[in-house]
């Protein structure tokens, strides 16, 4: 696609091109963690996947009549992670996410696999007391501990973590994608979970929007997981968990513009995509999408 004055990139907008004086400020950072997933594979290349489909995306959102320009987008490169396990890696992302929204209104994590999400939510805050946990993901991600931290059991580290169950919402969950005993934990935690028919029944903004609700109650911090692979399998092929009769990627990129949209959304990590496994770059356009919906939303929280 040749250079277009009038038509500007969304790769060139994270690459720092925007407004002299910007409504907001985003920050991206990749954490290609990969080597706890159940399903060995290649979401370590994810990051790169998804910053490759931004050029030719663009930064404006007709929808809402929003031009991503007025955001300052800083793309903060990727850590370290290649080598590292799930259990080593707490502290490394922590750490990162924290410095990160010093300079940022939010930030958005690109994964990697499902692990990042518990270190990502300790990063947003010192404790986990008043921090809300919303996601998107086809599992319920409540395996087993033992015998180690992998991306099945992030949401169940967490609560062994101290997250209070009540404050987890689970959007999207699917049938056929987990078993009894996981729900079972759920349930006696007191974590509320959304299926992806109810979320049909309820339309994807209410059932959003009413998760968003219900955590801003309790919480002063509120951390996104968009597991891709909450989307049907037709259009997510690269997410090794996904299953047919998921969520459309309208669904999925309505739900990333009201998360950008919270003010006590503080990330939002988009994980479980490996490249290699996927079809004309579905899924990668996919996750594009989700982070330039969470910025247009981010913009719609400061310029309303």
């Amino acid at each position: 696609m040749p250079d277009d004055p009038n038509w500007p990139r969304a790769s060139a907008w994270l690459g720092g091109e925007h407004a002299s004086q910007p409504a907001c400020r985003l920050a991206v950072l990749g954490a290609p963690l990969h080597l706890g997933s159940i399903s060995p594979g290649q979401a370590d290349l994810a990051p790169a996947a998804v910053r490759s489909v931004l050029r030719r995306l663009s930064t404006y959102d007709l929808e809402f009549d929003r031009d991503l320009g007025q955001v300052a987008a800083a793309d903060l490169g990727d850590l370290a992670l290649a080598d590292t396990r799930p259990a080593d890696a707490l502290e490394p992302i922590a750490s990162a996410v924290r410095n990160a929204l010093s300079g940022a209104d939010a930030l958005v994590l690109l994964g990697g696999d499902n692990s990042i999400t518990r270190p990502g939510c300790h990063g947003i805050s010192a404790g986990l007391e008043r921090v809300g946990l919303l996601t998107l993901d086809a599992h319920l991600d409540l395996r087993d501990l033992k015998p180690e931290l992998t991306n099945g059991n992030p949401v169940r580290a967490l609560l062994a973590d101290g997250l209070p169950g009540e404050q987890i919402v689970q959007v999207g969950i699917q049938p056929f994608a987990n078993s009894r005993a996981y729900f079972q934990v759920a349930r006696e935690a007191g974590i509320r979970v959304i299926p992806a028919a109810e979320v049909r029944v309820l339309g994807i903004e209410r059932a959003v929007e009413a998760a968003l609700d219900s955590l801003d109650q309790q919480v002063d911090a509120i951390y996104v997981d968009l597991d891709l692979d909450v989307l049907d399998r037709a259009f997510a092929p690269a997410t090794p968990g996904s299953r047919p009769g998921g969520l459309t990627p309208a669904e999925v990129r309505s739900a990333a513009r009201l998360c950008g949209a919270h003010p006590k959304v503080r990330v939002m990590d988009l994980v479980e995509m490996d490249p290699t496994k996927d079809v004309s770059e579905a899924t990668a356009f996919a996750a594009g999408i989700c982070l330039l919906s969470f910025a247009s939303g981010l913009l719609g929280r400061f310029t309303r």
